[in-house]
């Protein structure tokens, strides 16, 4: 869920915030797989970064004090967002699977994957979460599981919907799902966002926006796949995960 910006800041219309966008996407002068941490048309950006030089962590310490899970503490049912409740949510099911993979293309086994988004009318349960649309008494909205030896990971959930934020006047979020992906070590956790195809927002969205290399914007974007789709029972998209590398999926820190 994205923060409300400034009244200020919500002032500005949609086709300044998109005048905002193409002016700085002229700007680019080569590959830019991460989004600039300081995006105007993202009115809070700046409040969503560090500021100061990062600490250094050593990984061994780290691990530690670190949380430790393994199949005894992830449930399998937990990848299930569709059977948390008495009933049946309300919405498009999906299948979303992928792989996890390092920049060399080698699996990322055993590791956590937990996911969080909006119900099917654009709802978080979350108390800052108020815009008028229906909460689903059978969606929580969050799961989790771990990677197979292959690095792949598979959730059944709803489709969610978009949603207005304060960014800016009439400002919508494509709909999207949240990821966080720990890796191969706790200093290495990486939170990003999964997107479905041909969205149209995405050309009025600044988050989306902000990572001015289309071909970086195109690997957050799933791809719908019938093999992995579910006979009468729910659609099915594919998105892989990418952790190091030059391919390295975009990541929110």
């Amino acid at each position: 869920m994205t923060t409300a910006a400034s009244s200020d800041a919500a002032a500005a219309t949609q086709a300044e915030i998109s005048a905002e966008i193409a002016a700085i996407a002229a700007t680019r002068t080569g590959p830019e797989p991460q989004p600039r941490l300081d995006y105007p048309p993202y009115r809070s950006s700046i409040l969503r970064h560090p500021t100061k030089s990062l600490y250094q962590a050593d990984p061994e310490g780290a691990e530690l004090f670190a949380p430790v899970f393994g199949p005894q503490d992830v449930d399998p049912m937990e990848a299930d967002l569709t059977i948390q409740h008495n009933g049946q949510p309300i919405g498009e099911r999906i299948v979303v699977t992928g792989r996890v993979t390092d920049g060399d293309g080698r699996p990322v086994a055993h590791q956590l994957v937990e996911i969080w988004q909006a119900n099917a009318c654009g709802r978080y349960l979350h108390q800052r979460d108020q815009h008028p649309a229906p909460l689903d008494p059978n969606f929580t909205g969050v799961g989790r599981c771990l990677t197979n030896a292959d690095g792949s990971y598979r959730f059944l959930t709803i489709k969610p919907g978009p949603y207005p934020w304060r960014n800016h006047a009439n400002a919508w979020r494509p709909a999207h799902i949240h990821f966080s992906l720990f890796g191969g070590d706790f200093t290495s956790r990486m939170v990003t966002q999964m997107y479905f195809p041909g969205d149209p927002l995405f050309g009025l969205d600044p988050i989306y926006q902000s990572i001015i290399d289309p071909k970086a914007r195109e690997r957050l974007v799933a791809a719908y796949d019938h093999d992995v789709t579910m006979p009468e029972f729910a659609t099915g998209y594919r998105w892989d995960i990418v952790l190091t590398g030059g391919h390295r999926t975009w990541s929110e820190s």
